[in-house]
């Protein structure tokens, strides 16, 4: 089975790693951690994600400048903003994503 990859970018430490796990915990996702704007294009240039999930912790600019990024990188990627609270929400984010492709 393929999993389906999720690139999670933020720069607080504990709280990506407990994203990662939270999706991790899904077997059909899996998460790689990108602490910074540079270190998500990098990503996306070697691997095939099927969504980025933006968290905590990037500046409005460092978003801004992700988003227009990865649109010319690679347009058909969906991205989506986590907002924080429980696993549902993350869980609702991620599915909406999804459905974006």
């Amino acid at each position: 089975m393929q999993k389906i990859e999720i690139l999670i970018v933020g720069t607080n430490k504990p709280i990506m790693e407990t994203i990662a796990r939270l999706i991790d915990k899904e077997e059909k996702w899996l998460a790689t951690i990108a602490y910074t704007v540079e270190e998500a294009l990098a990503l996306c240039r070697l691997k095939d994600f099927s969504l980025v999930l933006i968290c905590a912790g990037l500046s409005k600019d460092e978003e801004n400048q992700l988003s227009l990024s990865l649109k010319q990188l690679k347009a058909d990627l969906p991205f989506v903003k986590h907002y924080g609270g429980g696993s549902g929400l993350l869980y609702a984010e991620i599915y909406q994503g999804l459905a974006l492709q």
